[in-house]
């Protein structure tokens, strides 16, 4: 069976290059003008398996598997006509009786007679199968120079262009015959030409194929943008061996790169803005994390309300807007170009495109900068800084959170030379977007923060009082830097009879509760002190209020759960300089260093008490002798594991700086600060110094009294006789009049023995003391009553006047301010 294929000359042209590209395999005859087979190759007896001898001189039809009419007939169709290629597809039948189908190409040809013979005709004849896949090799040839996506180079051994395909065209926008024999550096100067034609070279020299080696340029395709292509490169060998040249593939990758680096841009925008909570420092990071990916300069302009921590007012801002610069960050690397330092003002016209974004809370592209548009001509500072640093393209984005607007962030192009597009813009967008939320989470912060230092400055001393029993220094610093506030106080409350006591403190946890209930805390004990509590008793009388404390912190319902509270701990000590001595109580807390006048550094043992907030466990009182001139440091846990979490190594370092307790004080609270406190400490710290100065005996006079009303004279001259020795006679008549008063109801009220006492310190103290626990009281006597009007005269005649209880009974103490110092 035979069908003819030879409808067209251009098909039959293109079906005979593939024959005779592939002739070396196709089986050859030759038939005379009868249709005789006259020559006969080995490539056909190969394909059929009949012998030349056995062929030779028969007519070609018999070797068709159709019937012979119908077979000739179809060889006829092939043969006659023009003396053109003809072409057609026949059954033939095998030696072995097989049907073979083949594809036939018949070829005019003269014979051996010369011209004026009968035509020939050469037969060219091929398995159908393998006619398909030449078929499908030249479709798929046909379609990778003219449809395929992807660029193809063909080069000779010298990397000279010898074909390349459609797309490659396109991308270059260089046509394919100004291209053909050239190299990439001459036709394409816009490329890193030397590393490519390197790579090629190197697949050449050594025939290992390459994949995906990027490279970046322009072409004439599109000079404005810069593309990436992803190319493949692999050496191209004939049958033998012998090299040819290479194939070199090209994918231009730019979209998908620019998405990865997007990608990877807002990945590493989320790992690094919003590290801190500070709002200059992320305003900071945005402009780090843009600078050089997106652009090559970035300004952040916020409003001062919100450096401030305070909220701006929702909704758009609108009109003219001055901002302060927050951050800036650019490749120029010589003198700042900016036209605003940070931290200065920075002022927008209303038609600029920073107002114009604030307003409406839209992004603005400014692909080309005009300098002759209004708003640059109306701020020539800001036009002159972009002019200077050569910028052309700007983008504009708004910093807006839970509908606060912040302010804006600017995108510059100067260094890199194309400029800003849509997507640069979304990219820009999504980068200030994430900043704007931690902006606002650290403004936020900044607001809590400062009302919480605010609180917690408001709560601790604002000064230091002046007392001749110490003389004292403190520091406190909170964690962070002063950006995350916590529990830990100090305290100095002077006590009657010229003593002193020494707080500190330490709640658990930071913020606002901290400080508040640090707060709570301070005020008791300074209420408790001013009874002249035992620091034992006062301790317990502390402990009781932070159970009630916790319990009022616990939801109705719930298990008591302590909260923050629970676990404060507190050193609490009692210096009185008459008696040289020091009574300290420990709920929880570090014992003090005690630093003797020769050097000598001590961490006394004290009597362990637990920590406040468990309640029912006791507190116990330690006593310390100590010389005149030592120095005392009371401290929070923070001061000594800010540097090391191993207590022993902040215990060395603390007794090495008060080695030397003779400098100033306050150069020793600042060296002890320096050498145990980095500049950002991982807990707040509190810090008290005091320097023990003694009473001496001439400041000190006391008499023990008889319990005889008689003995109140003699107690008034005793005290007058006292007040001229030291030069206070204008006090007489009035401490006269409180010693008549006191030891009259010690005597009266009280038990022996009786004690008179006056102490020269800031002011004169006068004390009484009796074995008796009654304590006296102030009233009110009616108009006809004889007695009940002393406490009262006392009250009115001193400053102050109180009662202090003892182991052994009561004092009653009183005070008065000398009319010069003491």
């Amino acid at each position: 069976m035979a069908r003819d294929t030879g409808g067209g000359q251009g098909g039959d042209v293109v079906a005979g290059a593939d024959v005779a590209a592939g002739a070396e395999v196709a089986a050859t005859a030759v038939l005379d003008a009868r249709g005789v087979v006259v020559r006969w190759s080995p490539a056909a007896e190969r394909l059929l398996g009949h012998p030349a001898a056995r062929v030779l001189g028969q007519p070609a039809a018999q070797l068709l598997g159709s019937p012979v009419p119908a077979a000739a007939a179809a060889a006829w169709r092939v043969l006659r006509g023009t003396p053109e290629v003809r072409s057609a597809v026949v059954t033939a039948r095998c030696e072995d009786g097989r049907l073979l189908e083949l594809v036939l190409w018949a070829y005019p040809s003269t014979g051996p007679e010369g011209p004026v013979a009968a035509p020939h005709w050469v037969v060219l004849a091929v398995e159908a199968a393998q006619m398909h896949r030449w078929e499908g090799d030249r479709a798929v040839m046909e379609g990778l120079f003219t449809q395929s996506p992807v660029g193809l180079l063909v080069t000779d051994t010298e990397l000279l262009c010898v074909r390349r395909n459609v797309a490659l065209e396109r991308m270059t926008g260089i046509p394919t015959k100004d291209r053909l024999g050239k190299r990439i550096g001459e036709a394409l100067p816009g490329l890193s030409a030397e590393a490519i034609e390197a790579q090629m070279q190197q697949v050449l020299d050594t025939g290992v194929p390459t994949m995906d080696f990027v490279h970046r340029g322009r072409t004439v395709a599109d000079p404005e943008h810069e593309h990436v292509w992803s190319t493949s490169t692999f050496r191209l060998q004939d049958p033998s061996g012998t090299v040819l040249g290479l194939c070199h593939a090209v994918i231009d990758d730019t979209a998908r790169y620019r998405a990865e680096e997007r990608a990877a841009l807002l990945n590493e925008a989320s790992l690094r803005i919003g590290t801190t909570l500070d709002v200059t420092r992320t305003a900071q990071e945005l402009a780090d994390v843009a600078v050089p990916r997106l652009a090559d300069t970035v300004t952040v302009d916020l409003l001062d309300a919100v450096m401030e921590g305070d909220a701006p007012r929702p909704g758009p801002v609108e009109d003219t807007v001055t901002l302060r610069r927050a951050a800036f960050q650019s490749t120029w690397q010589g003198h700042s170009r900016a036209a605003y330092a940070v931290g200065e003002l920075s002022p927008f016209a209303s038609s600029s495109p920073q107002a114009r974004c604030m307003a409406d809370l839209e992004a603005r592209l400014v692909a080309r900068l005009d300098f002759n548009a209004d708003w640059l001509l109306s701020d020539a500072r800001r036009a002159d800084g972009i002019r200077a640093g050569g910028a052309h393209s700007l983008l504009v984005v708004p910093l807006a959170a839970r509908d606060v607007v912040m302010g804006v962030a600017s995108f510059y192009r100067w260094e890199q030379p194309d400029p800003f597009d849509d997507e640069d813009l979304t990219l820009a967008g999504e980068l200030a977007a994430r900043a704007a939320v931690c902006i606002d989470n650290a403004r936020r912060y900044t607001r809590e923060s400062t009302a919480s230092l605010t609180l917690q400055r408001r709560l601790l001393p604002s000064g230091l009082p002046e007392l001749h029993a110490v003389e004292v220094a403190a520091h406190y610093r909170p964690a962070g830097e002063e950006s995350d506030v916590g529990g830990d106080w100090f305290d100095v409350i002077p006590l009657s009879g010229a003593r002193v006591a020494l707080v500190v403190g330490d709640v658990p946890g930071h913020g606002i509760h901290a400080s508040a209930t640090m707060g709570r805390l301070r005020t008791a004990v300074s209420t408790l002190a001013d009874l002249d509590v035992p620091p034992d008793e006062l301790l317990q009388h502390l402990d009781d209020l932070v159970v009630r404390l916790a319990e009022d912190d616990t939801p109705a319902g719930s298990a008591p759960t302590g909260g923050t509270v629970t676990g404060t701990t507190c050193l609490y000590a009692v210096y009185d300089p008459v008696e040289r001595r020091c009574t300290l109580a420990s709920a929880g807390h570090y014992p003090p260093a005690v630093a003797d006048p020769d050097g000598t550094v001590e961490f006394p043992r004290l009597a362990a008490g637990p920590p406040l907030g468990l309640g029912g466990l006791p507190f116990e009182a330690t006593e310390l002798d100590l010389a005149d001139g030592t120095v005392l440091a009371l401290y929070t846990n923070g001061l000594l594991q800010a540097r090391d979490p191993d207590i022993d190594v902040g215990l060395d370092a603390l007794r090495r700086t008060l080695s030397h307790p003779d400098r100033p004080l306050e150069h020793i609270c600042d060296q002890v600060a320096t050498t145990l406190l980095p500049s950002r400490p991982p807990d707040d710290v509190a810090l008290l110094i005091a320097r023990t100065r003694a009473l001496g005996a001439d400041r000190v006079a006391s008499w023990d009294l008889a319990a005889d009303p008689a003995v109140v004279v003699d107690a008034r001259s005793l005290a007058a006789r006292k007040l001229a020795e030291w030069g206070l006679e204008e006090l007489t008549y009035i401490v006269e009049l409180v010693v008549s008063e006191l030891v009259t109801n010690a005597i009266r009220y009280g038990h022996p023995p009786i004690r008179l006492r006056l102490i020269r310190d800031t002011n004169l103290i006068c004390e009484v003391s009796d074995s008796s626990s009654t304590s006296p009281h102030l009233r009110r006597a009616p108009a006809d009553d004889e007695g009940g009007r002393g406490l009262f005269l006392v009250a009115q005649l001193t400053q102050r006047w109180g009662t202090r209880y003892t182991p052994d009974g009561k004092t009653i103490w009183t005070e008065l301010t000398p009319p010069h110092a003491l």
